[in-house]
């Protein structure tokens, strides 16, 4: 309870740091918004007004302070571009984004955990020769080369799957492999490397001179204890492909957070991109509190040490 309490105040830090920083390099960044949002020949009084009613005329701290206020209470101001509010147009897009998510993670996981066994399981034989380049493809390949990849192998060449997202989970297949290959290389090589110190470890031989068979001596001794910091990175992962979708999403053409992220930074619309930012470091935050909490969880020693 101690450590969650550290969490939570470090985590208000945090996001009331995220928006400042996220706040004040929208406003120095050169250009006026009420200019891009009007015509090129709209009059100086006109272009006045909307800053006025926009309340940019205001000093900067001013500014802060009232976007603050309202960010507390959930209102993000409203978008300047689709001319709603900005919280509703996040909490439109998001459920595409938690489904591209979920897919991704479920790839990623089932791949990377299943992988990194078999590799430390028969280390330095033939499965192990294939994971290992596998998991170190996966990390090394950016996700939009995978994505066009995908598209050429499954549209193109055998015309399998959908090329674009359109509203069918069968659609979601290929934009969830490439969110989550990098993902799966990350997991597959974290739990290789920690399985094969577990099975170093005096313990697993203990089990094994007590007639325990190899492979259940890995499953149900050693893979418990590598799993602690691997399922604390996948909690990081979680939160990381819920804001990281941008590129996967504009490819795949996904009305998630992502591409709403993409389309404010086109338009200069301040308040929409300051939503998804600040909501995404929220997103990230919350994933690093499940990944201690989960820690502290399934390690007695972090437990002992967070109570003191």
């Amino acid at each position: 309870m101690k450590m969650l309490s550290k969490r939570l105040i470090g985590v208000i830090i945090v996001l009331i740091g995220v928006i400042a920083l996220v706040f004040v390099m929208l406003r120095v960044i050169p250009g006026d918004p009420a200019s891009v949002l009007l015509n090129e020949h709209v009059s100086q009084e006109n272009i006045d007004r909307l800053t006025q009613s926009m309340g940019l005329d205001k000093s900067l701290p001013e500014q802060f302070v009232d976007y603050l206020g309202h960010a507390v209470r959930g209102d993000l101001g409203q978008s300047y571009f689709f001319k709603q509010p900005v919280t509703a147009l996040i909490l439109e897009a998001f459920p595409y984004t938690l489904k591209l998510t979920l897919l991704s993670i479920i790839f990623a996981w089932t791949l990377g955990i299943i992988s990194g066994v078999i590799s430390a399981m028969y280390n330095e034989k033939f499965l192990d020769y294939i994971f290992r380049p596998a998991a170190l493809l996966g990390i090394s390949v950016p996700v939009f080369i995978v994505a066009l990849f995908l598209q050429y192998l499954f549209y193109f060449r055998f015309s399998l799957l959908p090329l674009t997202y359109d509203t069918s989970l069968l659609s979601l297949i290929m934009p969830a492999i490439a969110l989550g290959w990098n993902s799966a290389g990350s997991v597959a090589r974290l739990m290789r490397s920690n399985l094969m110190e577990q099975l170093g470890a005096p313990y697993m031989d203990t089990a094994l001179a007590k007639g325990l068979l190899y492979k259940k001596a890995v499953l149900v001794h050693a893979l418990r204890n590598a799993a602690v910091p691997v399922i604390s990175m996948m909690a990081l992962q979680l939160s990381g492909m819920l804001s990281g979708a941008v590129i996967t999403e504009s490819i795949f053409s996904i009305p998630g957070l992502g591409k709403l992220a993409l389309g404010a930074i086109q338009t200069r619309d301040m308040p929409l991109l300051q939503g998804t930012v600040i909501f995404t470091a929220l997103l990230i935050a919350i994933g690093n509190i499940v990944a201690d909490v989960l820690a502290t969880i399934l390690n007695p020693k972090i437990r002992q040490e967070s109570n003191r």
